[in-house]
C-alpha cells in the first residue's frame, strides 16, 4: 500500500498556473499542486526560475518546465537513485552504484563534466563518464551556480565548472574548469546552495568546517569579505557540530546539531536579520530548534521540531503583498495550510524545498501498519500462545499468525517442530515471524525462510495476495476469530422525565492484538489491567458515536476510511479529527490523509 503525500507550492500566479489546481492572486498562501502523488516524494530540486525535478521512484524522475508538458526519465533498471542536485539549467543524479547522470540544457551545462553538453536539451539522461574512467566512486555531490562538487572514494573532494571568485576551491584563478579537479582530502561532508557561488565542506582530521568561493558580502563566515579560491577555515565551529549549511545569492545559513540557526552575509538584499561576516545566531530563532533548511536566490525557510515554519527574504509569495513588507529582513512565522496546524504533532511529516522563485511544502502520511506490528512483536506483550521447541519457545499473537499462514497454531507447531528430525532453529523461527508480523524478507535470511515455508507447505516467495496489508484487511471480515469487544454507550431518550435515562451499549468486535498494535491508548489501558481481572470487553468513554468508532476500528485493519451514505460526513469528520492524538495513533499514520479525503469530498469547512 502506497504512502500518501500532499504537495503545496507558493509563488506568483502567472508563473505557477501550470502546476496549481487553483489560481490565487500572487498565492499569498500555499496552494495544492496538480502533481500526482501516487508515491511518496523523496526530493524536489529547483533549477532556473521555476523549473524543477521530482524524485519519486527508485530509478524514475519527473521534470516540470514552465508552460511545457511534464517529462519523464528512467535510469537503467539496475540503477537506483541516491541523491539529486541542481544548478540553474543542470541537474545531476547520483546513483547508489557511485555513478553520475546529467539532465541539462545546452545554455547552462558547461559546469558539468559532460563531453556532449552542447547537445543537451533536457531530452534525456546522459551518463557522466569521467568518474568511471578515473575509477572514482562518487559518494555524494552538491551544486552551486554553474559549479559542482563531488565527494569521491570516501573522502576525496573534486570540483568542476565555473571558478568565479574561487567557487571551486581548487586554488585556481577564475574561469571554466570543464573536468573535475582535486580540491581536498579527508572530507566527510559537502554543502552548497543552488543559488550560491561558494561551497562548504567538513574534514575529519582536523575536525573543521571549510569554505571557499565568493565572499563579497561576508557569506563565507570567515570574518572578512575577501573571496577565497583556496578553502579557508570557518571560525567558531567544529565540523562535527554542523547539521547543514546552505547558501543563497549573498547569504549563508548554518544549522548546528543543537538546532540553532546562524546566518552571515548581506541583509539588505536577502533579509537575514543580521549582517555579519561571521556566523551569528539569529535572535528571532534563538529559542527554536531547527530541523530543516531550504534556501533560494532571495529566500530562506526554516522548519522547527514543532512543525513551525519560519521564512524571510524578498518573497512576495510568502508574505503580505504590501510593498513596505516586501523585503522581510527578519524571520516571521509562515502560515501553513489549515489542516497542517490541526493535525501535525510529530517531526518528520513536513519537508520543505525551495528555489529562486518557487517553494514547496510536502506533507507525508505513511502506511504504518507494518511498523505498528513490528513494535508489537518486539515488545512481546500480551501474547496468547507460543511456538517453538521446548526451552526455545517464542511468544506470539495467535490470531495474527493464523491469519498470515492460513494454518492453526497446532498445525504450525506440528509441521515445524513435531518431527524428531526437525531442523528448524530458533533463528529460522524468528525470521519467519518477521515476515508474519511486518513482511520482512531479508536477503540474508531468504534461504532459511524458504525452508520454513516449505515445511509449512506455503508458497515461497509469498504471492501478491499474501501481503500483510491484504491479510489484515481480510481479517476484519473474520468475526469468528475476534476475541475482544468495545462497548459504545447508546443513550436512549426516556419519555418519563422523572426516571433516569436508560443507558445501553452496542458492541464492536475486534482482535485484541489490533488494538494493541495500533493504539497507544489501548496499550496503556491493558498495561494497567491485572491478569486476574482481565476481560474481553472494554467500555469506550469518549462520547464518540457508534458510527465513528466503527470507522476508526475498520481503519485499524484496512488503513482507509470508508464512509457509507447513511452517515453524516460533517459529524464523522468532527468526531474523528482528534483521533490521532486521543487514541495515540502512530504520529505519521495516514489516518489524517484519509480523513482529509472526506473533507474534500464533501467540501467541509
Amino acid at each position: 500500500m502506497e504512502n500518501d503525500s500532499f504537495l503545496y507550492v507558493t509563488g506568483a500566479k502567472e508563473d505557477l498556473s501550470f502546476i496549481t489546481k487553483k489560481i490565487m492572486s500572487n498565492l499569498p498562501k500555499w496552494t495544492e499542486t496538480k502533481i500526482k502523488k501516487t508515491q511518496t516524494i523523496k526530493k524536489i530540486v529547483c533549477g532556473d526560475e521555476i523549473d524543477f525535478l521530482v524524485w519519486k521512484k527508485p530509478n524514475k524522475l519527473e521534470f516540470y518546465e514552465q508552460y511545457k508538458e511534464k517529462r519523464k526519465y528512467q535510469l537503467p533498471k539496475n540503477e537506483r537513485i541516491k541523491d539529486i542536485a541542481s544548478s540553474r539549467k543542470t541537474y545531476l543524479i547520483l546513483t547508489e552504484s557511485g555513478k553520475v547522470w546529467s539532465l541539462a540544457n545546452s545554455n547552462g551545462s558547461k559546469e558539468v563534466p559532460l563531453r556532449d553538453a552542447d547537445l543537451s536539451t533536457y531530452d534525456k539522461l546522459r551518463p557522466v563518464t569521467f568518474f568511471e574512467e578515473k575509477k572514482l566512486f562518487v559518494n555524494s555531490l552538491t551544486m552551486g551556480i554553474y559549479s559542482g562538487h563531488y565527494l569521491c572514494n570516501g573522502d576525496q573532494l573534486y570540483a568542476s565548472g565555473s571558478n568565479y571568485r574561487g567557487a571551486l576551491g581548487a586554488n585556481k584563478k577564475g574561469g571554466l574548469v570543464p573536468l573535475p579537479v582535486y580540491v581536498h582530502d579527508k572530507v566527510t561532508k559537502i554543502f552548497a546552495g543552488s543559488a550560491g557561488t561558494n561551497s562548504f565542506f567538513i574534514t575529519s582530521k582536523p575536525d573543521l568546517l571549510y569554505a571557499c568561493g565568493n565572499n563579497l558580502n561576508g557569506e563565507l563566515g570567515i570574518g572578512s569579505t575577501r573571496s577565497q579560491n583556496k578553502p579557508a577555515v570557518v571560525k567558531n565551529f567544529l565540523g562535527s557540530e554542523i547539521l547543514t549549511v546552505k547558501s543563497g545569492n549573498s547569504h549563508t545559513i548554518l544549522i548546528n546539531k543543537k538546532g540553532q540557526t546562524f546566518s552571515c552575509g548581506h541583509t539588505r538584499k536577502n533579509g537575514l536579520g543580521v549582517e555579519k561576516t561571521i556566523f551569528t545566531l539569529i535572535p528571532e530563532l534563538k529559542k527554536k530548534k531547527a530541523v530543516q533548511l531550504a534556501t533560494g536566490l532571495r529566500r530562506t525557510l526554516v522548519l522547527t521540531d514543532q512543525n513551525e515554519l519560519y521564512g524571510w527574504g524578498f518573497d512576495k509569495s510568502l508574505f503580505p503583498t504590501d510593498e513596505s513588507n516586501m523585503n522581510n529582513r527578519f524571520p516571521i512565522k509562515i502560515t501553513l495550510p489549515g489542516f497542517f496546524n490541526i493535525f501535525l504533532r510529530s517531526k518528520g511529516m513536513i519537508r520543505i524545498f525551495s528555489g529562486s522563485d518557487v517553494s514547496f511544502l510536502c506533507l507525508d502520511f505513511k502506511n504504518t501498519l507494518s511498523e505498528d506490528l513490528r513494535l508489537l512483536f518486539e515488545s512481546k506483550k500480551f501474547c496468547d500462545c507460543e511456538i517453538g521447541t521446548l526451552g526455545n519457545k517464542i511468544p506470539v499473537h495467535k490470531a495474527l499468525v493464523e491469519c498470515r499462514t492460513k494454518l492453526t497454531i497446532e498445525q504450525i507447531q506440528k509441521k515445524l517442530f513435531g518431527q524428531k528430525n526437525s531442523t528448524i532453529t530458533k533463528e529460522q523461527t524468528l525470521s519467519f515471524l518477521k515476515w508474519v508480523y511486518y513482511d520482512e524478507i531479508s536477503e540474508k535470511d531468504k534461504e532459511k525462510l524458504e525452508q520454513t515455508f516449505n515445511s509449512l507447505k506455503l508458497t515461497f516467495p509469498p504471492s501478491v495476495d499474501n501481503t500483510l496489508e491484504k491479510d489484515i484487511a481480510r481479517l476484519y471480515q473474520d468475526d469468528d476469530s475476534k476475541d475482544f469487544k468495545i462497548l459504545v454507550k447508546i443513550e436512549e431518550e426516556n419519555e418519563n422525565e422523572d426516571e433516569d435515562e436508560e443507558v445501553n451499549y452496542e458492541e464492536i468486535p475486534v482482535h485484541k492484538f489490533i488494538l494493541l498494535a495500533r493504539s497507544g491508548l489501548f496499550r496503556a489501558m491493558f498495561d494497567y489491567v491485572n491478569e486476574k481481572d482481565s476481560t474481553n470487553k472494554v467500555q469506550d468513554y469518549t462520547n464518540k458515536s457508534f458510527e465513528s468508532l466503527k470507522i476508526l476500528i475498520k481503519y485499524f485493519y484496512t488503513n482507509s476510511i470508508e464512509q457509507t451514505t447513511n452517515e453524516d460526513p460533517k459529524l464523522i469528520f468532527g468526531e474523528l479529527s482528534d483521533a490521532v492524538e486521543y487514541y495515540q495513533l502512530n504520529d505519521q499514520c495516514n489516518f489524517v490523509s484519509e480523513l482529509l479525503k472526506i473533507k474534500k469530498q464533501y467540501d467541509l469547512n
